[in-house]
């Protein structure tokens, strides 16, 4: 290799490093002039949601996040021989009154076996097991079908007391009924199994473990 040859090389790495370094100088500082307006809009978007679930709670004090930051809030045992081993529980809030007392809570679930991924949605629940509703966070659904949750879904959960909850095909005869959304099976599936396990976390966890009574 003659010395014209290696030095064009060189020049040419030089300049691909120059390209590299450029250009992750400019993503770090898009990434910190956006990351505070990001997480101002993630908290008017958890604020929002937790409201919606709970609108006579006055505030929302979080317990604590499920198998995060040492898991300051624990599972159930028996969470996936329940049916519940592709949901998540994240953060968990007490919605209190305006004197303080515990209304019930506000539980964040996450279910990963959506139709296009992942399906995060806040639920409020009061001490007598009543579910107030759910707030879609994050759904990333088929277009016209599974998309249609927020519209076809999540107004059948509202204001129900059901220890769980299933779909039906045929119309729902029962407070532990919902219909599913026709052609979108698999993102009904993901959403009631989702209501369910935040249910059961609710029943074991916040009243049996004894939160519910602090």
């Amino acid at each position: 290799m003659n010395q014209e040859k290696s030095g064009g090389m060189l020049k040419d790495a030089m300049i691909l490093f120059a390209i590299t370094l450029l250009a992750g100088l400019v993503l770090g500082a898009v990434y910190q002039v956006t990351k505070e307006p990001i997480a101002i809009q993630k908290e008017k978007a958890k604020q929002k949601a937790c409201m919606e679930v709970f609108q006579d709670a006055a505030s929302f004090e979080t317990i604590g996040v499920v198998e995060q930051d040492g898991e300051t809030i624990f599972m159930p045992e028996g969470w996936a021989e329940q049916g519940f081993a592709g949901v998540d529980i994240g953060e968990v809030m007490k919605a209190l009154d305006g004197s303080g007392a515990v209304l019930g809570y506000v539980i964040t679930v996450n279910d990963h076996e959506g139709y296009g991924g992942d399906i995060e949605f806040m639920m409020g629940v009061r001490n007598d097991g009543t579910l107030n509703g759910i707030s879609l966070l994050s759904i990333s659904e088929t277009a016209g079908l599974g998309m249609r949750a927020e519209e076809v879904l999540k107004p059948q959960f509202a204001d129900k007391t059901a220890e769980s909850f299933t779909y039906v095909k045929t119309g729902a005869a029962g407070d532990d009924q919902i219909d599913a959304i026709s052609g979108a099976t698999i993102t009904t599936n993901a959403v009631t199994n989702g209501v369910n396990g935040g249910l059961y976390y609710f029943r074991e966890v916040l009243m049996e473990g004894g939160s519910g009574n602090e």
